[in-house]
């Protein structure tokens, strides 16, 4: 008997975080008994007089919206990080905390209640992109913050509490966990091979072609090598850039092109709006230069056979390391027959 990574059990390397993932393929035969999502396949208005992100509503706090047309950002309600807060912590032996200032946006991405990213048109992607860097331009200033988190939940299955399409961006003092974590693997690449990372995969990855899902004149889409979810995906622009503020305006349109490509993918995948959470990893607003980032976007959707079964991160996953039962090769075949129109949209 041949080992066979299609077949048997084995363990891959993420070369971004150092962390190594389980990839049981055979698992995916067994039958399924567990837990079973309810997905709505409920149309929603094209506007919500109750809608909190809807225009011209009011916000829960008091605040009312703008009748905007296209995209729009605000100071989030209900923030979880604080800007004017006092410098503190604590320390006593292994306890330690210390006080965390942040800022906390809400990116609406249209002003349609109905909508999602892969029911969006290009340039209507292009204008939240564009949104994105204004507000790291913005943000960036502030001499407090060193980081700026940007992410999207989409699905009440991922905990998105309005289904309005929109973001997030959360800004705070310090680096957060996971960014941290890919810092530290690029810098050491950087200082071992004077080149970059994510860049050196890249190209290995375009020369196998055994995981790429898109590719356009400066962005590729494909399921890493290492991927945890079942239909885990990134984008990865082909220029070395460490922040997304660096894309031109045709980086910016072929970002949106990559975004709306693989969303439509995702739902054409089981004919539901897909849920997931995505975000941009990019490097720290810490004044310094980076050299060794190279920004990407991530995408993590929970769903596995079905629109109504989705992988937990339970057992093994929290007590050993994560594990997946499809490889991502077989991932990439299934998203990559999917067709390019949206499953909802009407033929010509």
């Amino acid at each position: 008997m041949n080992f066979d990574t299609n077949d048997h059990s084995h363990r891959r390397l993420n070369i971004l975080t150092g962390e190594w993932v389980q990839v049981s393929p055979h698992r995916s035969k067994r039958p399924w008994q567990g837990q079973v999502e309810k997905i709505s396949s409920q149309r929603r208005p094209t506007y919500d007089n109750k809608c909190y992100l809807c225009p011209g509503n009011e916000r829960i706090g008091g605040e009312q919206n703008p009748e905007y047309n296209d995209v729009f950002a605000f100071t989030n309600d209900f923030a979880a990080l604080q800007s004017e807060i006092p410098s503190g912590g604590f320390e006593n032996g292994l306890l330690q905390s210390k006080s965390e200032r942040g800022i906390c946006k809400v990116i609406c991405f249209s002003p349609r209640h109905d909508l999602t990213i892969p029911e969006m048109e290009v340039d209507q992607i292009n204008q939240v992109v564009n949104l994105w860097i204004d507000q790291c331009r913005e943000i960036g200033k502030l001499e407090f913050i060193k980081y700026i988190q940007i992410f999207e939940n989409k699905g009440a299955v991922m905990g998105c509490s309005n289904p309005h399409p929109h973001g997030q961006i959360w800004a705070q003092e310090s680096i957060p966990v996971e960014p941290a974590k890919k810092q530290e693997m690029q810098l050491k690449h950087h200082n071992e091979q004077n080149t970059h990372l994510l860049l050196d995969y890249l190209s290995q990855e375009i020369e196998l072609r055994e995981r790429i899902i898109f590719e356009n004149e400066h962005m590729v889409v494909l399921v890493p090598y290492w991927a945890v979810w079942p239909y885990e995906a990134m984008i990865i622009p082909k220029r070395k850039m460490s922040r997304i503020v660096e894309m031109t305006p045709n980086e910016c349109t072929a970002l949106a092109e990559a975004y709306r490509y693989l969303t439509i993918k995702y739902d054409n995948l089981f004919k539901t709006s897909f849920p997931y959470s995505a975000g941009i990893h990019q490097a720290p607003y810490d004044n310094e230069v980076h050299e060794e980032w190279q920004w990407h976007m991530v995408f993590y959707p929970p769903l596995l056979r079905s629109s109504t079964v989705k992988k937990f991160m339970v057992g093994y996953e929290m007590l050993g390391n994560p594990q997946r039962d499809i490889t991502p090769e077989f991932a990439t075949k299934q998203l990559n027959i999917q067709s390019e129109r949206h499953y909802l949209a009407k033929m010509d």
